[in-house]
């Protein structure tokens, strides 16, 4: 299911203006609930919380024989979280309708009004490239970290000093226990955040603005977070043990209260995942960081276990609505693609071509998670999607780059003499964001290194389709590439699509400046030549299509709405005839049963729901599949002669034409980026970049300068 989907032209009309109201009125909803939810945040360690304003709404779900002690944080932290979830599942729904064109145009003063808050705020550090924005929300969420844990402290001290201590321990290894509990009282915040940024088809994200693939850094920064401060909230309890004399703790298992064993388990886990995290263990073996990241699983499950399940609901949103996308996500990569066609250029770059529905859209910059069982059924890559569902209707591309030891298999097979008929393949998306708003801009620069020009084609072609439909000239486009060799210029040869292409591109104001910086000029020449590949897909194979259907938004809202409330009926009924009778007043029923069978009742409504709503569309996607399953790829291939490469285009139609007029070669030279962006007049210049992490940090420098009030940089980079 993807995370956004093409806005189609419509005209303006009263049910636009209702969609709008509505859509305003559910964001001032929002941030209501937002801002009520980061209030409880705050008050959560205060006196004032345990002991005064919320007493009396603690009170009625605790004492509840229906929901117990996870009544008051299901109550206060869960159900808000999955209501904004909802929310925005509506919300993104109603804002599929509107022409982007005139949201585009209506986008311009708000843009304008935030520029300073997007500019580049650091451009070199351990953070990478950070904006104003984000500046603020991680200096705020630190505050919230280091406010908790003090205000957690400054109580508990004073607790001790007057109350004294339990189990006749000294005050300072009081104070010293008490330190490390609040740290994993802490950790358990950073937590919560966790799973936001890796869920794909996010309905919460969007909201602020984000993609999951664009949120991957937050992810990492909260990782090492959550991870340093449970980890010295370990070591404090060790040591506490030691200095006690009461070693046999670390290996104790008790039944009412929290496990310490448990706890160790999912440190342990967490120890061996993280370490595989840092960029150089990463980049070098990355097989070992892809598979050591599925010891989440075991990191959450005991975690829970550790701590019951009455504390884990302050962290379970991020996770639930994560299990959802998983789950989700699961049931679609079930199914076999159907591939069609693929494209072997000579600059080791190979396009595939998927077909299908017509259903199924997507915004430029998209990208799509690709397995291949013959080279690894584990292993899922993310690829930009090039293509453009309103040129293409029944095909969708994607362009990899041979770089990595997966990929390498993969074009070794390809570019084999004798390639496969059939190469099995399943697909996890598309994903991308909900809306594009190139439009508030009056000239778009994208600056590309390598294969990093393969997301601006998908926005290329989002404006040809533009151009040519609303018959109105769009923002001034200008392309900076550069490649290594000459024969990365064939990578110009997929700007324009094979098919669907408007004859007339008068309205689109391109200019592409394409840099070749070892070759001297364009004489240099590989021995290798352009290659297509036809296949023959079986039977068995499907068009892509959306999984939750057109109205994949509001599915998912169901799911995430009906499966919780069916969660709550099914503990509650549990609770009620099985816990309390046992239990009563005396908590008397084990920690790590319940959170057992908190774990399974979660799971089971999430597979119910969401395999109900998946089996309910997949059987109106399979009408639409049985109409283009008749095409082969015969329709698909691509020729495989390169104008770019022969260092002259074939003027094969008008398009071609103006395609080769807009393009100026440079050889033996790399893009002055200075010179090249402070040349742009425009009031508005929205700078998008994708490449090296050096052609970004120069990128990101030229636009936060004080000289470059009119630049808007945007980093577009999938790199994990």
């Amino acid at each position: 299911m993807g995370s956004g989907t093409v806005r189609r032209s419509s005209p303006p009309s009263s049910s636009g203006g209702a969609r709008r109201i509505v859509r305003e009125a559910i964001w001032v909803l929002f941030i209501v609930v937002f801002l009520g939810t980061v209030l409880i945040w705050i008050m959560v360690p205060t006196i004032t919380d345990s002991r005064g304003w919320t007493v009396s709404i603690k009170a009625i779900p605790s004492n509840s024989t229906f929901f117990g002690n996870q009544g008051y944080p299901m109550l206060m932290f869960t159900f808000p979280v999955l209501f904004i979830a909802c929310l925005g599942c509506v919300y993104l729904h109603l804002g599929n309708r509107p022409s982007e064109l005139q949201e585009g145009k209506n986008g311009k003063g708000r843009n304008k009004g935030l520029a300073t808050w997007r500019r580049p705020a650091l451009v070199r550090g351990p953070l990478g490239i950070v904006s104003w924005t984000e500046v603020a929300f991680l200096t705020m969420f630190v505050a919230l970290l280091v406010w908790s844990f003090a205000t957690y402290l400054r109580n508990s001290f004073r607790s001790i000093d007057r109350m004294g201590t339990e189990h006749g321990d000294k005050p300072w290894q009081a104070k010293l226990k008490d330190s490390g509990l609040r740290l994993g009282l802490v950790g358990n915040i950073a937590l919560s955040f966790l799973f936001f940024p890796v869920t794909r088809a996010s309905s919460v994200l969007p909201l602020f603005g984000l993609t999951s693939e664009a949120s991957i850094k937050y992810h990492i920064w909260l990782g090492h977070i959550v991870m340093v401060l449970f980890t010295v909230h370990g070591i404090v309890y060790i040591i506490y043990w030691i200095v006690v004399g009461r070693t046999s703790q670390i290996l104790m298992w008790q039944g009412n209260d929290e496990a310490n064993l448990p706890g160790e388990i999912s440190l342990l886990a967490g120890l061996v995942l993280w370490a595989t995290t840092f960029p150089r263990v990463r980049r070098k073996m990355f097989e070992l960081f892809f598979y050591t990241h599925y010891l989440y699983i075991l990191f959450v499950i005991f975690f829970v276990l550790h701590i019951g399940i009455g504390f884990s609901c302050i962290m379970l949103p991020g996770f639930y609505l994560f299990m959802v996308d998983r789950f989700l996500r699961l049931l679609q990569s079930r199914s076999r693609a159907r591939l069609i066609s693929a494209r072997v250029l000579p600059c080791d770059t190979m396009e595939l071509n998927f077909s299908k529905t017509p259903g199924l859209e997507y915004t430029p910059t998209s990208i799509m998670f690709l397995n291949v069982p013959s080279l690894s059924k584990l292993q899922w890559h993310p690829f930009t999607i090039s293509s453009n569902s309103n040129l293409e209707k029944d095909k969708l591309s994607i362009i990899i780059k041979n770089e990595g030891s997966w990929s390498k298999k993969l074009y070794q097979i390809l570019s084999s003499p004798s390639p496969p008929d059939r190469l099995e393949a399943s697909v996890e998306g598309p994903y991308g964001p909900a809306s594009t708003h190139f439009l508030r801009y009056e000239k778009l620069v994208m600056v590309s290194g390598g294969s990093g020009i393969t997301p601006f084609i998908s926005i290329i072609r989002e404006f040809i389709f533009m151009s040519s439909t609303f018959k109105s000239m769009t923002p001034k486009l200008t392309l900076i590439c550069a490649f290594k060799n000459s024969s990365e210029l064939t990578m110009l040869d997929l700007v324009l699509p094979f098919s669907g292409i408007p004859s007339d591109l008068s309205n689109l104001q391109l200019q592409i400046e394409a840099y070749v910086t070892r070759d001297k000029d364009a004489t240099t020449k590989s021995s290798k030549q352009a290659q297509a590949v036809r296949f023959k897909p079986s039977s068995r194979d499907e068009p892509l299509s959306a999984i939750l259907g057109p109205n994949s938004w509001l599915w998912l809202g169901a799911i995430i709405s009906v499966s919780f409330v069916m969660f709550l009926i099914l503990v509650g009924i549990i609770t009620r005839y099985y816990i309390y009778p046992i239990e009563q007043d005396i908590n008397n029923y084990p920690t790590t049963p319940r959170a057992i069978l908190n774990i399974l009742v979660i799971c089971v409504c999430i597979v119910i729901v969401a395999s109900a709503a998946f089996v309910w569309n997949r059987r109106r996607n399979a009408k639409e599949a049985k109409q283009i399953k008749h095409l082969d790829g015969s329709t698909a291939a691509h020729p495989p002669d390169s104008g770019f490469y022969n260092a002259e285009m074939e003027v094969e139609s008008l398009p071609h034409e103006s395609l080769a007029q807009a393009t100026n070669l440079h050889f033996g030279e790399r893009p002055n980026l200075k010179k090249l962006l402070s040349e742009c007049k425009e009031s508005s210049v929205g700078v998008l970049v994708c490449g090296p992490k050096k052609m970004r940090h120069d990128v990101a420098a030229v636009c936060s300068s004080g000289s470059a009030g009119n630049l808007h940089y945007e980093s577009i980079s999938f790199s994990w």
